[in-house]
């Protein structure tokens, strides 16, 4: 920085993190901000200056995959992570007598593996008074609904085909209330789409959560089409809130696959499908801006959704099932690539994978693009070839670290012993080359950064098991994935994700160094705090 400047901001008597050097190790005890971004890593000349009394700095925590407005939608229905079928039914029946005829029950988080078995259609009926009932699974590939909304959907007494879903029945052939997968598009005429204003009170909700835990940044994984979207004009309500003083955070946008439609351009341009006005992945700014097109190719691993090679360890005779046909969604990746969209394929299972990666391998050879980093969203069940074979064609996989914890213990009676290290990988990724990002798929989790990192340190489910401890990695390297590592994967990596001069001025100060084993032990890294959060050079929270 030039003499004759002044820095806007110097915090001094810290210990920052910048993430630059060997091993990305460097520390400094400085740190020098001018319109947004880092200007010094050394004292100099300011018009304001903030002693910090030696507490960590570090780059602003970037999730990599989330869903921002289905969280937020969440932190307004009934919390479902419980400990039993019982204490369910009591929430669903405490949240009923609050309403009116009618009015519908919602809620989100139920975990089978955790209480038990799926809600049942009849006590949900019992529990809600004849209220309609809609929960949703975790993992978001499945929800229960009661007999009223069976019965609008034309389901209460025999279920009809759903390609790639499942209207799941009983022994006798009776809908359950299971709606596996696309099987959950069936209710989308009966919820969709929300009004914008309340996917901005949602984004906004949930953006201030975000801030409270360091994060800075997002990929909000799906917008505007499929089951995952909420609004055909999802991405207005990201606008409206950016307008309004309501986006807390930076968000880049995946584009549902269902948003995308043939275009009618010049056929020397080649792009036989996108959005209107070639509207296509980088359109934007720093703040918002539009990333990959989403494209599910299976479903979830402790759903058995997930499109696996081998039975499920639990389930003989399973093996899950793509969401498509197999040329359709190879073609989808296809055209995405060849209209010049990154693309981010959510491939859990094995046989997903493989797809995925076949079908990357023949766009680029078709349509070679320099360095375009396609992603693959979870990566989550992956042999060592795959591995590889993703290294090896610049692919990005994006794994969740927080999964081992929260629902390791589902994905070790899933997949078995034999199996269970090649469940959301970390270590290996990195032996092969591949910078990996740090993510939560929130609100499937907790999406708190520093439980993500503890999970990727100690890779124990939350049930004390064990769950492929070889793919453990340091405090410093889970660091590093969810600040550089989730940058790299959205190609922003000389803006964000290290504190060097010229970065944004997005950053986390925290009570102790996850990146020092020394001074945090790895088994109470999740007990680090985050005492305030900065985005462009301003306190956005303090604890």
């Amino acid at each position: 920085m030039s003499p004759a400047l002044q820095a806007d901001v110097l915090l001094t008597n810290a210990r920052v993190r910048t993430l630059t050097g060997p091993g990305r190790a460097d520390v400094a005890s400085h740190l020098a901000l001018l319109h947004g971004r880092v200007v010094a890593t050394e004292e100099v000349p300011a018009r304001r200056v903030v002693d910090l009394g030696g507490a960590v700095v570090v780059p602003g925590f970037h999730d990599a995959h989330n869903h921002m407005a289905w969280y937020g939608l969440s932190l307004a229905e009934v919390d479902l992570r419980l400990p039993d079928l019982d204490a369910l039914y009591a929430a669903v029946a405490e949240r009923a007598a609050t309403l009116p005829e009618g009015a519908w029950v919602v809620g989100a988080g139920y975990d089978e593996n955790k209480i038990g078995a799926h809600p049942d259609r009849d006590a949900l009926d019992r529990a809600a008074g004849g209220r309609p009932v809609w929960l949703r699974h975790t993992s978001g590939h499945m929800c229960v609904v009661n007999t009223p909304l069976l019965a609008e959907l034309g389901l209460a007494e025999a279920a009809r085909d759903v390609p790639g879903g499942l209207v799941v029945t009983d022994a006798a052939g009776r809908p359950t209330g299971l709606l596996q997968e696309q099987a959950q598009q069936l209710l989308n005429a009966l919820v969709l789409p929300y009004p914008v204003a309340t996917l901005v009170d949602a984004i906004e909700r949930a953006g201030r959560v975000y801030l409270s835990q360091g994060i800075t940044s997002v990929v909000e994984a799906g917008v505007g089409g499929g089951w995952i979207g909420k609004s055909p004009v999802e991405v207005a309500a990201y606008l409206s809130a950016r307008e309004q003083g309501r986006l807390p955070v930076r968000v880049e946008l995946m584009v549902a696959a269902d948003a995308l439609h043939p275009l009618t351009a010049h056929v020397d341009d080649d792009m036989p499908l996108g959005l209107d006005l070639g509207v296509r992945t980088g359109l934007g700014d720093d703040r918002l801006r539009l990333g990959p097109v989403k494209v599910f190719s299976d479903g979830s691993l402790i759903g058995h959704t997930a499109a696996m090679c081998e039975d499920f360890s639990d389930t003989p005779g399973e093996r899950g099932y793509l969401q498509d046909d197999a040329e359709a969604l190879r073609t989808r990746i296809l055209q995405a690539h060849r209209s010049g969209w990154r693309v981010a394929a959510h491939a859990i299972g094995d046989a997903a994978i493989d797809l995925v990666l076949d079908a990357y391998a023949e766009a680029q050879e078709r349509w070679p693009r320099p360095d375009v980093r396609h992603r693959i969203e979870h990566f989550g069940v992956s042999r060592p070839d795959q591995v590889l074979r993703a290294a090896a064609l610049g692919v990005v996989p994006v794994p969740q670290g927080r999964f081992v914890g929260e629902i390791g213990d589902g994905m070790l009676r899933a997949l078995g012993p034999e199996r269970s290290g090649w469940a959301y990988r970390h270590r290996t990724l990195l032996d092969a080359g591949i910078v990996v990002p740090g993510s939560s798929d929130r609100p499937v989790v907790d999406g708190a950064p520093l439980l993500g990192m503890h999970d990727m340190v100690n890779r124990l489910t939350d049930g004390g098991l064990p769950c492929g401890p070889e793919e453990a990695v340091t405090g410093l390297e889970a660091l590093v994935s969810y600040t550089y590592g989730s940058a790299h994967a959205s190609r922003v990596e000389t803006s964000r994700g290290t504190l060097a001069p010229g970065m944004l001025a997005d950053l986390a100060v925290l009570s102790a160094d996850p990146g020092d084993p020394t001074e945090v032990d790895p088994a109470r890294l999740r007990e680090v705090e985050v005492r305030e959060t900065w985005l462009g050079g301003e306190r956005v929270w303090s604890a």
